[in-house]
């Protein structure tokens, strides 16, 4: 039935609510089948102390042989056959408890204390492996407390890399960005990243700018990574997958944390937290709060790529230079194209390219970043502990300088980020929550405008090679003379078509006096651009009026008005969601919620169409449900959800989504999944007006008509026939959907070897990409050249778009506390049509994967003092990188080892860190036109206290 159903939905012979009716139908008949059965009693075990779920737990009807465990959120399920019936529960450590039950219309709450007669010491080799992550549907990815200590990079963020199916790019020392199944980019627009369930992204940006204004190492208790499609709780956002971290509790973490760590590139970092408890009379805990400070400065990664850009039309051999990669201002100039000039004419100029500014003399590369967060929560009935209702009062702020990479290089420069929330909350109950978030760009400018800006100011792009083409010819054409540069015409003994070929060119003569001269050419190249850049200006950077002239452009707004390069961006969102939980019938889960979402960008013109006081705003809505019901003695378990996302600029589209988790045996699951997702546009996609040199970006929200194909203007530019040009219009933009059938494996052998298998196919409609095309005006069949200017619209594909991978994983536990796990990626871009003009931006490498062996509590002393490490090995197979035309091209493949020792005294709560990311030091990038990354060694002390 289910299969029938997805089959008619993919191929529209249903619509979704149609689809959702007959799923809701066929659900309810097969929870009919469970009416007249065995009674269900249903149960959840928390520690007493800390109101932690207990896994494990045994729960036994007492006097038979029937029995269950609970699972890791503590929860089970047990049938009897008649009631009253005592149940006996029990788990090493705690006190056993017998509880009479003679109802079954309400699920049991069993708090279990700690045996203070146990004498010894009860050894348990720890699970690592979490039962949520085994009967999850779809790919997740886990790191716990202890693994985010123990990670081998420099932080744990950077170690998410090493997980399974996750990509990393770094577009500086402090911005790397995470995406999943593809399309990678140093914008993921298509991950979300919740901290605490609040979305942390940029409110000008759409997306999240990596941990860089995220949550301190040591305030992270744990990180899941969704893969794929998974937008029915979590909003139009969750398109491609979903990071979602959760940071410590104030009521179960009360005490100090510290942290200093000191690395190469004169990093220092250093972080404290504090948290505390109080409690009411009665001795109930009802108020606890929590402070975190964090601070980090280092001298960050240089992007000192200087080959021609990918594509480029002359290469490193061109005696007249090139357009480098991170250079800027040195790009491509019709007036100093002398290439297709007959060479007896040009006299061996060919092309030549005017001095640009290198980016290590245009960025800030001393990167600095501060965040601090305070949390109050309050228990509104502390005498329920845990159960109690809580009320959460939250704030946020980071400030920084860094380099982040998007579709030029940008400079943030004092970006500021603040944001602030209010929720009420019962755990896995409800919870209602508000949160605003608001940014302030600082001084932050566009380094690679800026280098135009400082160009042109100097002077005119004509005015430069004019000079230089007179000084070529005065000055080297009488030395090209000497040497006897190829210039005559030789006769031609058998001429065909008289007098037309009785004299022709030696074109063989003419490219061996080239090659033969070459370092001559490069050495006349240059000694013209000195003499050029010496009588017509040129800033030379650290010199006073290059200082002048990058202050004064650098601080005036990259609009219209003012003509300068900084960004001003006071964008904000405004965030409200809410969520209920219960069960009903024989439903073991019934969820719904809700939310909403305004965005006021505000830019005044410097990125958005804002100008002259024009205001945007953009609100969105979004409504979802699911039902959870297992079945044959719950080793089946369906979930069935369906959410529906309206956005005001955009048509209101449903998101459904099936999974079914079957455990034929204790410890494996099969697992298959249908989700699906949608992804509204963008701000950028929608309102986006910026000026980045070669091409202007815009957003398409009334559709585009009359623009020229790049192919075509470029064979017009060797023809001058305006036949030649090939005109296309644009639609105006439209959400994008994404289809995904996932099926799966996850076992556990031995007890102590876990194995994790999928594949997935996705298929996008109305992909969201980017078209480039140019707008020119012809009078009477000639152009004019001012009018000639490149745009790039936000666009949907015109036809579908499908990825496909697998991911495989495996994890081997020995000696109690050592590990060994291996895994492995591969991401296609399956279809395309290469004949649609879109650019899809996938970005991924096809291979990747990663070896790692890692230990904890080795050589332990008796007073517990121990020692543990890390290593990690990690290959990732070359891939194009698609951005801006100044960084687009391909990404070397590359390797890297990771690791760390450490080392515990217990006496003293301090544990010393010693490590070092790319330990061999191989350089390589992970976006065209990044940093080249090399290695980081560090050594970390941190400190934990923990108040009893």
């Amino acid at each position: 039935m289910v299969v029938i159903l997805l089959h008619s939905l993919k191929t529209g012979s249903i619509s979704p609510m149609t689809f959702i009716r007959l799923l809701l139908l066929s659900s309810a008949l097969l929870f009919s089948s469970d009416l007249f059965s065995q009674i269900t009693l249903k149960g959840h075990v928390v520690d007493g102390a800390t109101g932690e779920p207990l896994f494990a737990v045994v729960i036994g009807e007492k006097g038979t042989g029937n029995g269950i465990v609970t699972d890791f959120d503590g929860d089970f399920t047990l049938k009897v056959e008649n009631l009253p019936v005592t149940l006996v529960v029990g788990l090493v450590g705690y006190v056993q408890q017998e509880i009479l039950v003679s109802s079954a219309t309400s699920k049991l709450e069993v708090k279990l204390l700690l045996d203070n007669n146990v004498t010894g010491e009860v050894e348990v080799i720890e699970d690592r492996i979490l039962e949520k992550q085994k009967k999850n549907p779809l790919t997740v990815e886990s790191m716990d407390a202890i693994a985010i200590k123990e990670v081998p990079t420099g932080n744990f963020y950077e170690g998410l890399a090493a997980l399974k199916g996750v990509d990393m790019a770094s577009a500086s020392l402090a911005f790397r960005v995470i995406n999943t199944r593809g399309f990678n980019s140093t914008s993921p627009v298509r991950v979300l990243q919740l901290i605490d369930g609040v979305d942390n992204q940029s409110p000008g940006l759409n997306f999240s700018l990596g941990n860089f204004l995220g949550a301190p190492d040591l305030d992270v208790k744990s990180v899941d990574i969704i893969q794929g499609a998974s937008s029915a709780f979590y909003g139009p956002g969750a398109f491609n997958g979903v990071i979602n971290m959760e940071t410590k509790d104030p009521f179960f973490t009360p005490g100090l944390s510290a942290s200093l760590k000191i690395a190469e590139r004169n990093l220092v970092n250093p972080s404290v937290r504090w948290a505390d408890v109080f409690k009411n009379k009665n001795g109930k805990p009802y108020l606890a709060y929590k402070i975190n400070l964090y601070y980090l400065k280092a001298y960050d990664w240089e992007a000192t790529n200087y080959t021609p850009i990918y594509g480029s039309p002359d290469g490193a051999d061109n005696p007249g230079r090139f357009d480098a990669v991170n250079i800027y201002g040195d790009e491509f100039f019709a007036g100093n194209d002398f290439s297709t000039y007959p060479p007896w004419s040009s006299k061996a100029l060919t092309t030549f390219y005017r001095t640009g500014y290198k980016e290590k003399d245009l960025v800030d590369y001393n990167t600095k970043n501060f965040k601090t967060n305070a949390a109050i929560h309050w228990r509104l009935k502390p005498d329920m502990d845990y159960d109690s209702p809580e009320l959460i009062l939250q704030g946020n702020y980071g400030q920084g300088t860094t380099v982040y990479q998007g579709d030029n290089r940008f400079s943030l420069r004092d970006i500021q980020f603040m944001q602030g929330k209010i929720e009420l909350k019962k755990k896995n109950k409800y919870f209602f929550r508000v949160y605003a978030t608001t940014e302030n760009a600082g001084r932050s400018y566009d380094p690679y405008f800026t280098a135009l800006r400082l160009r042109d100011e100097s002077a005119a792009q004509d005015d430069w090679s004019n000079v230089y083409t007179t000084y070529w010819n005065s000055k080297i054409g009488p030395k090209l003379t000497a040497l006897n540069y190829p210039t005559n015409f030789t006769p031609n003994p058998n001429p065909v078509n008289p007098p037309f070929d009785l004299f022709y060119y030696d074109y063989g003569v003419y490219n061996n006096w080239m090659a033969q001269y070459h370092d001559s050419l490069v050495l006349w190249h240059s000694m013209a651009e000195q003499h050029t850049n010496n009588v017509i200006g040129f800033y030379q950077p650290g010199s006073q009026a290059f200082n002048e002239s990058f202050d004064r452009i650098t601080a005036a707004k990259n609009n219209e008005g003012e003509g300068g390069t900084r960004f001003y961006d006071r964008s904000a969102l405004y965030h409200m969601q809410g969520e209920y939980r219960w069960n009903l019938f024989q439903i073991d889960e019934i969820r719904v919620g809700g939310n909403t979402r305004i965005y006021r960008p505000n830019s005044d013109g410097t990125i958005f169409v804002d100008t002259n006081g024009r205001r945007i705003t953009n609100w969105e809505f979004g409504l979802y449900a699911g039902i959870e019901k297992k079945f044959l003695e719950d080793k089946l378990t369906v979930n069935a959800t369906v959410r529906f996302d309206k956005n005001v600029n955009f048509e209101g589209l449903f998101s459904p989504a099936l999974s079914l988790v079957y455990s034929p045996v204790k410890d494996h699951y099969i697992r298959a999944s249908f989700s699906s997702a949608l992804r509204n546009p963008t701000l950028t996609d929608q309102y986006l007006n910026l000026n980045v040199g070669p091409a202007i970006l815009r957003g398409n929200l009334e559709g585009v008509d009359s623009l020229i194909t790049v192919d075509s203007f470029m064979k017009w530019r060797s023809t001058q026939d305006p036949d030649d040009l090939t005109y296309f219009d644009l639609d105006a933009i439209k959400p994008e959907q994404a289809r995904t059938i996932e099926v799966g494996y996850r076992g556990t052998f031995f007890e102590k070897i876990f194995t994790d298998f999928s594949i997935y196919n996705t298929w996008y409609n109305n992909f969201i990409g980017y078209q480039i095309g140019i707008k020119a005006e012809f009078i009477d069949g000639v152009i004019n050249y001012g009018t000639i200017q490149p745009y790039r619209y936000s666009a949907n594909a015109q036809s579908q778009v499908i990825t496909r991978g697998l991911n495989l994983g495996v994890s081997y536990y020995f000696y109690k506390t050592h590990a060994f796990t291996a895994n492995y990626s591969y991401n296609k871009l399956a279809v395309a049509d290469e004949s649609d003009e879109i650019i899809p931006a996938f970005n991924t490498p096809l291979h990747k994967y990663n070896f790692g062996f890692n230990a904890r509590e080795i050589l332990k002393s008796k007073s517990g003092n121990s020692w543990g490490y890390g290593v990690n090995y990690k290959w990732v197979d070359n891939y194009f990188w698609e951005g801006s035309p100044q960084f687009t091209g391909p990404v070397p493949k590359f390797d890297i080892i990771d690791a760390q020792v450490n080392y515990t005294w217990v006496k003293a709560n301090l544990n010393f860190k010693i490590g070092c990311s790319n330990l061999l030091d191989n350089r390589h990038i992970e976006a065209y036109g990044g940093p080249m990354i090399g290695r980081m060694a560090y050594v970390t002390v941190l400190y934990e206290w923990m108040k009893k």
